[in-house]
């Protein structure tokens, strides 16, 4: 047992004991974050708008403070890309993460000095509580690989601008940072099929134990290291014990995914934003991500039901219940007020407060009125492949199809690249249909009422989405595919030739 691994786990029980302390007071904790949080920024230009010098209550802030989306933050960030300080937070930002917008373009969101720690600390944190509850603690020392955007940084106002991941990667500690891969060289490498083949080169022959990356993008590089070697991955890396993942739903991609590898190994999951790190996986034996509720954010939670109301309903974490969908309203020490993140959870626990995430506010599918969400077509895909156990995916997305080309009721299209495809597709898309049925009433009846047809499968040729995401200029990194859009864009741009 190596250095690392020992010197670990008395940190790690540290970890867990603060852990514990403030679950045990989470009302509180999250009752003191939005009080210092409004003190410390009641100097600031946003803080003099909305008279935060007046603010003592919930009730007050929530009058004070609208929610917002970053389009609607947008002329304070262009104060600070002026270089003007006290904008938004006291000073001026250490960083800008970087991050693509629908309809703003490129968004500037503010890390501070005072909000860094939730970002790296919180990281370290998911590592440490593995460790903590498997003893498990030897994989720190080997190799470890974090498959992420270039560390290069610009700059803007005389702030360092990067993606998320790049920043994060300048503070890898340092006692991690010599068994840390891919080479600063290779990382900054931005075409990701050349940075792929790179990191490839530098990993294949070394103990390489920890593995991290959003799910397609680590399936790419096993795909690619089986190709060349003809070794499944654990043949490969005999030491791989722990996938660390985050940014997408992983059931979709675990069959392949394990399939690659050869063998069960551990995982953690997490819940990273550029806005802040938001939950992690705390435990390898209940469900749900553990909600980060000390570490610089008061969190807001809006019923999704009342998202779009004029006035839409505000909840503090006390006022959640289990089982219900919530977007998801951030307020911490970076200057973000009233902050929509734009992605969906529910709490599968309120002891303490475990979440799922669930999708994006503006990802579903209601052409008629069905309101699918994420989570929903999601577990129908489960359910489907549980039925059909042969099935592996690779990716998929669902779009409305309103007007059929080839006439008849309008339907649902699933679009699906398949590592391998069902034995019978009509029995795989009845049974998709039916689970959808059962998790969505609305969709229910409008089958039932003959205003849509059942749901069509198309089978998409190989590398369909790399293809795809390749000609967006969106290959690998941080970047995502979609589950669910309200127009055919997405749709349009993966469908055979000619269809």
């Amino acid at each position: 047992m190596g250095i690392r691994s020992i010197l670990s786990r008395p940190l790690a029980h540290y970890i867990v004991q603060q852990q514990k302390s403030w679950i045990a007071r989470s009302a509180q904790v999250q009752q003191q974050w939005r009080q210092t949080l409004v003190s410390k920024a009641a100097a600031t230009r946003f803080g003099k708008d909305h008279f935060f010098r007046d603010i003592s209550t919930y009730e007050d802030f929530k009058q004070a403070v609208p929610v917002r989306d970053y389009e609607a933050l947008k002329g304070y960030v262009e104060q600070i890309l002026q270089g003007e300080p006290d904008v938004l937070w006291p000073g001026k930002p250490l960083y800008f993460a970087k991050t693509s917008g629908t309809t703003s373009g490129t968004k500037y969101i503010p890390i501070t000095h005072d909000s860094i720690p939730n970002h790296i600390n919180s990281a370290r944190d998911a590592l440490l509580t593995y460790v903590h509850e498997t003893g498990k603690s030897q994989f720190l020392d080997q190799k470890l690989i974090f498959l992420s955007g270039s560390p290069e940084l610009d700059q803007k106002a005389g702030i360092h601008v990067g993606r998320l991941s790049g920043i994060a990667n300048h503070h890898v500690p340092g006692y991690l940072r010599t068994n840390q891969l891919p080479s600063y060289e290779t990382n900054c490498i931005e075409d990701w099929e050349t940075k792929l083949d790179r990191i490839i080169d530098e990993t294949i022959d070394q103990p390489m134990s920890l593995i991290s990356g959003i799910p397609p993008w680590v399936q790419m590089y096993f795909d690619r290291i089986m190709a060349r070697t003809g070794k499944n991955i654990k043949d490969v890396f005999p030491e791989f014990s722990l996938f660390v993942y985050g940014g997408v739903n992983f059931e979709p991609y675990r069959a392949k995914l394990f399939d690659s590898i050869g063998k069960r190994i551990d995982s953690i999951e997490t819940y990273p934003a550029s806005e802040g790190f938001i939950a992690y996986q705390d435990t390898q034996t209940e469900e749900g991500l553990l909600l980060l509720l000390d570490s610089g954010i008061f969190f807001e939670f809006i019923p999704v039901e009342t998202y779009f109301d004029a006035v839409p309903k505000r909840l503090s974490i006390e006022e959640v219940e289990v089982g219900k969908n919530y977007a998801v309203v951030i307020n911490n020490n970076a200057g973000l007020w009233g902050y929509s993140l734009g992605d969906t959870v529910k709490f599968v626990s309120t002891n303490p407060y475990r979440i799922l995430v669930t999708g994006r506010i503006k990802h579903f599918i209601s052409a008629f009125g069905e309101h699918i969400i994420g989570e929903e077509v999601e577990k129908a895909l489960k359910y489907a492949m549980e039925r059909h156990p042969e099935v592996e995916v690779v990716e998929f997305t669902v779009a409305p199809m309103v007007t059929p080309p080839e006439g008849g009721l309008p339907y649902h299209e699933w679009l699906i690249e398949f590592a391998t495809p069902p034995q019978d597709s009509e029995a795989f898309a009845a049974d998709l249909d039916r689970r959808l049925r059962e998790l969505n009433v609305y969709y229910d009846d409008l089958i039932a009422g003959s205003i849509l047809r059942r749901l069509v499968l198309t089978p998409l040729r190989t590398n369909a989405f790399i293809d795809y995401m390749r000609a967006q200029g969106k290959l690998g990194g941080q970047n995502k595919v979609p589950r669910l859009a309200n127009d055919r864009a997405l749709a349009q741009g993966l469908r055979p030739r000619g269809q």
